[in-house]
Formats: structure tokens, sequence, C-alpha cells
């Protein structure tokens, strides 16, 4: 039975709502090239452009992608052309690395995830991640997603080149298998995704689908200098934003050219400070203390528009409105015709309650 039926998520130390600010994940994934040094950098330079979680791709070639899988990217970047061929570049780490990784996040002080594409490494990943995410293209990979939600853990669901139907019964298998708390991350399955085909408005579709998850967007799309995507991805309700990492976008092959960097993430991180400084905590529509001293002085009152002697009883054509609001207010014009001054006023004088009477 799932959880999450209050719109909430608990990941790494964090628990995410539709009104918190957004889990960023900087997906390092294989950017790291093999090399344990350059992945420890790439956890520091997360955790200081102010990601939540530094995340990797845990698989090995051989379990992944049969020899005969053919590339599915954008081979001008990534010139190889078979997924198993790619992979095996790549799949050098085994536990004891990933071990090591973890334990380098929680010094740092940044959640350790990585995805995992195999048997062998939900068990070895266990002990070690907050939760699970899982990959697009393992979304109908029924005894893989059923390994998962037997650990228990939450669970982070990419939906890349996925139908609804696919994603209800993913669903479906996650929570009929132990899993009560599932985040899906709108994603499109392009590398890169041209802008064209980000489709951003499926975000929305998702939170109208699944109202009782956590929504979150997962981006492919070549960074600009403003972090336009990720910024209008947050807008429309992403309150998970996954993005590949890197430290240098001019690299060639595999996933470093639609990658952010540090000052990406840096800027996105400040981007999205100047955002919700400007969304405010309410939705709710109501005035905010600084705009009293403005109702209190733009609007208007009810205001003498003629001397008048006490007991006049007061008809339309001895008033008008005029600013500022600290008298009896125009909502309250009706009331006021045909009540009396208990006193002599003057012309443009701002009615009170206390100047009236019904007798």
């Amino acid at each position: 039975m799932l959880q999450n039926s209050l719109n909430s998520v608990t990941l790494g130390g964090r628990v995410i709502t539709p009104d918190s600010k957004p889990y960023i994940i900087a997906e390092i994934g294989v950017n790291h090239e093999g090399s344990l040094d350059q992945a420890k950098r790439l956890i520091d330079l997360a955790k200081k452009g102010g990601a939540d979680a530094a995340k990797f791709q845990s698989y090995k070639a051989d379990t992944l992608a049969s020899k005969n899988s053919p590339a599915y990217w954008d081979i001008n970047k990534e010139p190889t052309k078979s997924q198993h061929e790619l992979f095996q570049k790549y799949d050098q780490f085994g536990p004891d690395d990933y071990i090591v990784l973890a334990e380098h996040c929680k010094n740092t002080e940044i959640d350790f995830i990585s995805t995992p594409f195999d048997d062998d490494a939900i068990d070895f990943l266990d002990p070690i991640v907050p939760f699970f995410k899982i990959a697009s293209a393992d979304i109908t990979n029924i005894p893989f997603l059923q390994k998962i939600a037997k650990k228990g853990k939450p669970v982070v669901q990419s939906t890349g080149a996925s139908t609804l139907d696919e994603i209800h019964r993913a669903v479906e298998i996650l929570g009929n298998a132990g899993c009560d708390s599932i985040t899906l991350l709108h994603c499109i399955l392009n590398y890169p995704t041209p802008n064209e085909c980000a489709h951003l408005g499926m975000i929305t579709g998702l939170r109208k689908e699944f109202p009782e998850f956590v929504i979150g967007y997962s981006d492919h799309t070549l960074p600009d200098e403003n972090m336009t995507v990720l910024t209008l991805a947050y807008l429309l309700g992403a309150r998970v934003i996954e993005k590949h990492f890197t430290f240098d976008k001019t690299l060639t092959g595999n996933d470093h050219y639609h990658a952010m960097d540090f000052i990406d993430l840096k800027r996105f991180i400040e981007r999205l400070k100047k955002v919700q400084e400007l969304l405010g905590p309410d939705t709710k529509k109501i005035p905010i203390p600084s705009e009293e001293i403005s109702r209190q002085n733009a609007r208007r009152s009810i205001v003498l528009s003629k001397d008048v002697k006490a007991g006049t009883e007061l008809t339309e054509d001895l008033l008008t409105y005029k600013r500022p609001g600290t008298g009896i207010s125009p909502k309250n014009w009706y009331e006021v015709i045909g009540m009396k001054t208990v006193k002599k006023l003057g012309s443009d004088h701002i009615l009170q309650w206390a100047d009236l009477t019904t007798n």
C-alpha cells in the first residue's frame, strides 16, 4: 500500500513536498571515466554547486546489453555505435569502489546515489543508498522492479519514452512488491534532447495523473546561461530535478556534451533562490504585511462633497469617494445613505462611523 498520499517523500535527509525547494541530483553517471579521483572531484563540485545528491550508474556491459545492441544517441557527439562497446568503456567500478564513493559523499555531506542496472548492483547498493533511482529503460522490467521494491526503500522512477499505461503498471508493480514511496520523473530519452522535444508540459500532465506523488524531471537538454529548462521545470511543479553533471562540457563522448557543470549548477541554485523569493510562501491570495500602508492610503473612503449641518440625512448628492482609506469604505456606500450626521461637518470630511447615527 503506497503511503505518499500526502504528496510528500523523504529522500536522503530531506522531506520533499509540492511547496519545497527541489531536491537536485547531480547525475555524474560515468563521467568519471573510470577514475576514482575524478569521481571524488565531481562529488566535491556537486556539493560546492549546491546539489543534494551525487548520482552514479552501476552496471557491467555484459549484463546490460548484448553485443549487437545499436547506439541510440547522437553519434556525432559520441561516435561509439554499439551500446555494449560504450558501456564496456566505463564499467570498471566494482562494489568496493562504490563503497569508497559513498563514504566520500558522507564526508562531503551530500547524498550518494547510484542507479543499478542488474540484480547484483541492487544488492550491493542497498546498504549504501537512501533510495533507489530507476532508469526510464527499466520501467517495463517487471522482475527488476520487484527486486528493488522488496528492499523497502523509496524509489525515484524516470518515465522517459513511457506511456501512461506503462507508468501506472510500474507503480502498481512497485507498490504490490513492497515499495511505499514513489517519485516519478518526466524525462525524454533523446541524447541530447532538443528544446522542441523537451515537452515540459508533461510535468503538469503527470501531476494531474498522479496527484498523490511528488513529480520531478530528469533533463537531457543542453544547458543555457539562464538554466531556463530547469527553472521552468521547477515552476511547473518538478520537485526532484536530475541532470547530468561534468567538470568539462567540452569533452567529447558519452554524457559530457549535454551535462551541466559546477558553474551551471551554481547559477541554477542562485536563480532558484530568486524565483522562490518572487513566488513567496503563499499560494492563497491574501494581503501581505507590506501592503497595509497601501490599504490605508491608496483605497477610498466615503467623503462629504458639501458642508452639512447636524441631523442632515445623507443622500448620494452629498457624498463622494476619495483617498485615503482611513474612513468608512465605499463598500458600505448603501449603508451610509439614509443615515444622519451627529454634528456639523465640512466639505471634504472623511466620514467615520462616529459621525453618523440611524436615529
